[in-house]
């Protein structure tokens, strides 16, 4: 087993930076000679270099037909782990971030007749990226359901208001109060054929995941918008033998398995790190893991874990590595 190399990064010039909404902020990423960026498809991300050198994921909200450039909105997080903080408050227009190529977990399935997309909050975003191509490319059916707490937190609205999305999108806003939150109930009770794509808090996530169990689950898509989940005041350190290699690791409380296995040296595939892309699956060939992700099934749970995010409730948890 190997260190997982370093992406390769590009530097690209902020040629705009500006606020989307209350708490958000808009981003638009160009060469520096105006050239076209790498290509990507709906639902792709990039990573980001943020100012004091750690790596963020950002889900691309631009249109994938104009590679002049990329565009993300950020949601500045005060209680996060600061990525957010340091682009929000310290990167400006004119300034250079350093960018990885466009990769994609939450790509639009092409075989689908139409799409139905629900999206919460800053998960808007890739969801923007999906709207637009749909629209530019006068591509398949979409119905898009934007759920926030108050208008003006809610990016992107001007434009999903306008004429080119009359029809497709439904936004509302319950101000905080769950008896106001809009009943997806309806969208959802019935398979008509149509994939769902759904990105926002986990709650939202969740909730969704439990509405759709009677769809197929090849039809349903989630993506995470990139907030870790804080380590509980209850987790506790616990030990993962590779069965591969026979090798012991013990993990601290504070830090995911994939984390402990990465500082380690060891390959295991990921992405979002949030428990919602199933990259990172590994085979659980003993002990009993808490399950953290909204991936696997009830079905898959006893045999596999994320190791992104899923912990133990035995001392002891035996993976396929």
């Amino acid at each position: 087993m190997s260190l997982s190399p370093p992406p390769t990064l590009t530097p690209l010039h902020v040629r705009r930076a500006e606020p989307a909404a209350a708490g958000i902020q808009s981003f638009e990423l160009a060469r520096h000679d105006g050239g076209p960026l790498p290509a990507f498809t709906p639902g792709a991300h990039i990573q980001v270099r943020v100012p004091g050198g750690a790596m963020r994921r950002y889900s691309l909200a631009s249109d994938p037909s104009d590679l002049s450039f990329y565009q993300i909105a950020v949601k500045r997080e005060d209680p996060g782990t600061g990525g957010s903080r340091a682009l929000v408050d310290g990167v400006k227009t004119g300034d250079t971030l350093e960018v990885s190529a466009p990769q994609n977990d939450f790509a639009l399935a092409p075989a689908a007749p139409s799409y139905v997309m629900i999206a919460g909050g800053i998960g808007i975003t890739p969801m923007m990226s999906m709207a637009r191509h749909l629209v530019s490319s006068e591509g398949k059916q979409f119905r898009l359901f934007y759920l926030g707490r108050t208008s003006a937190q809610m990016a992107f609205a001007d434009e999903l208001s306008g004429p080119a999305f009359r029809g497709r999108v439904v936004t509302h806003c319950d101000e905080g109060d769950p008896a106001k939150s809009y009943d997806l109930w309806p969208v959802l009770e019935k398979f008509k054929g149509a994939h769902l794509y759904c990105c926002g808090p986990r709650g939202l996530m969740e909730a969704v995941r439990d509405m759709t169990g009677h769809w197929p689950v090849s039809a349903v898509h989630f993506e995470d918008f990139g907030a870790r989940q804080a380590p509980l005041a209850t987790d506790t350190a616990f030990t993962v033998r590779l069965a591969r290699t026979g090798t012991t690791h013990v993990i601290p409380a504070d830090a995911s398995i994939l984390e402990t296995l990465r500082d380690a040296g060891i390959t295991v595939s990921a992405s979002c790190e949030s428990g919602s892309c199933g990259t990172c699956e590994v085979k659980l060939l003993g002990g009993v893991a808490d399950h953290r992700d909204i991936v696997l099934t009830e079905r898959e749970r006893p045999h596999k874990i994320m190791v992104c995010v899923s912990r133990a409730l035995t001392p002891e948890l035996v993976l396929d590595l």
